[in-house]
């Protein structure tokens, strides 16, 4: 199984559709929420490419990007081979 991780903020409505997403697919994954935790939000520009918009989603080394990518890479049929490791 990957690591997943989703940085994230509590006022973001993309960031609960995609934990939404993915709980529907049922895999775990590790939320970082920038809003909360120091260095947070540093350590996500760093590893998205300075991209600063959560959420930023991670399944192991690939960078997803938010919500919409999340959601096109679902509709592509390309999400749960990313998703079964």
């Amino acid at each position: 199984m990957p690591h997943i991780v989703v940085y994230s903020s509590g006022f973001c409505p993309y960031c609960f559709w995609a934990k939404g997403l993915l709980n529907d697919k049922k895999v775990e994954f590790e939320e970082i929420r920038v809003d909360q935790e120091p260095g947070a939000h540093d350590e996500m520009l760093a590893k998205s490419n300075g991209r600063v918009t959560v959420p930023q989603i991670f399944i192991d080394d690939y960078h997803v990007g938010g919500f919409d990518d999340l959601q096109a890479l679902d509709r592509a049929g390309e999400l749960d081979s990313r998703l079964a490791g």
